[in-house]
C-alpha cells in the first residue's frame, strides 16, 4: 500500500499547500480520495498522470474536498482517456454530482471513457480490487449547518473511511465535527489519517493511546496553525513524538507487501 498526499491544506487557500486530497494505491488500483479546488494542478506538480487514476472517492461537499472534480475530469477528457472512471459518493449526493457535471458541460455520452457515479451507503464494503476495499461511516462535521437549510433539500452527510488490504489498514477521518468522530471505527489500524482543523491537538494523545496506530498522519493544515502543530509535537516525549507525522504536499508513506 502506498499513500501520496496531493493536498494537505485546510479550507483556506494557501501558496504552501493545496486543498485536501490523497492518492491511495494498492493491488494495482489507484484511488483518489477527495479532490478540492486546484487538484489538477497539484497532481501535475507531483508528476501524477490523470490517466492513472482508477477511481475517485468524495467525503463531503465542502468546496475544498470536491470542487476540483469537474476540472479533473475535463483534463482526462482532453488527454483522450479511454479507461473507465468510477466516482464513489454517498447515495444522498449522487444526483447533485450528476447535475454538477452536467452543468459543467461534461456529458456522459460525449466521453470517450465510461464515467460511473457509484452510490455508497454506510457499513457497505466497497471492493476496488481482489484485496483492496473500503467502508464508510457518517461523522458529525456538517450537522451544524442543518438549521440553515430552509428548503429541506440539502444532505448533511460527511464521511469517514476505513481502507483495508491484505497487510495494511488505514482510517481517514475526513473533516469531523468533534473528537468523538475519531472513534467511529473500532478497528486498530496501521495508519491513521486525521484532519487537525476541527479538534484540539491534545485529543491526538488520547487517540494515540486508544488506537495504537503505527503512524498518525496529520493533514488539513492551515498556514496559521502549522507552527502550533509542530510545537505541540516537539513537546512530546520521543516515544510519542515518533508516532506523529505532519504531512506536506508530496509526502509519501509506503509499505511493500
Amino acid at each position: 500500500m502506498k499513500i501520496n498526499f496531493i493536498g494537505t491544506g485546510s479550507g483556506k487557500t494557501s501558496l504552501k499547500r493545496h486543498h485536501s486530497s490523497f492518492l491511495i494505491s494498492s493491488d494495482n488500483h489507484d484511488l483518489l480520495v477527495d479532490c478540492g479546488d486546484g487538484v489538477s494542478a497539484a497532481l501535475l506538480k507531483q508528476n501524477i498522470s490523470y490517466l492513472n487514476i482508477d477511481s475517485i472517492l468524495i467525503s463531503h461537499l465542502h468546496a475544498d474536498h470536491y470542487s476540483g472534480l469537474a476540472s479533473l475530469i475535463t483534463q482526462m477528457k482532453l488527454l483522450n482517456r479511454t479507461e473507465p472512471l468510477s466516482i464513489y459518493i454517498h447515495k444522498s449526493l449522487t444526483d447533485f454530482i450528476k447535475d454538477y457535471l452536467f452543468n459543467s458541460y461534461l456529458f456522459f455520452e460525449r466521453m470517450d471513457f465510461e464515467l460511473k457515479i457509484i452510490p455508497i451507503e454506510t457499513e457497505m464494503e466497497i471492493r476496488l480490487s481482489e484485496s483492496f476495499y473500503f467502508s464508510a461511516k457518517i461523522n458529525s462535521h456538517l450537522e451544524k449547518y442543518s438549521i440553515n437549510d430552509f428548503t429541506g433539500k440539502l444532505s448533511f452527510v460527511s464521511l469517514s473511511f476505513l481502507f483495508k488490504e491484505k497487510t495494511r489498514s488505514v482510517i481517514y477521518t475526513g473533516d469531523i465535527g468533534s473528537a468523538k468522530d475519531l472513534y467511529l471505527f473500532k478497528d486498530k489500524v496501521n495508519w491513521f489519517i486525521t484532519e487537525v482543523s476541527h479538534i484540539d491537538l491534545n485529543e491526538l494523545l488520547i487517540l494515540q493511546k486508544e488506537n495504537n496506530a503505527e503512524k498518525i498522519l496529520l493533514t488539513h493544515i492551515d498556514d496559521e496553525s502549522e507552527e502550533a502543530i509542530q510545537k505541540f509535537i516537539n513537546s512530546l516525549s520521543d516515544d510519542k513524538k515518533s508516532s506523529f507525522i505532519t504531512t506536506q504536499d508530496g509526502f509519501i508513506i509506503q509499505h511493500n507487501s
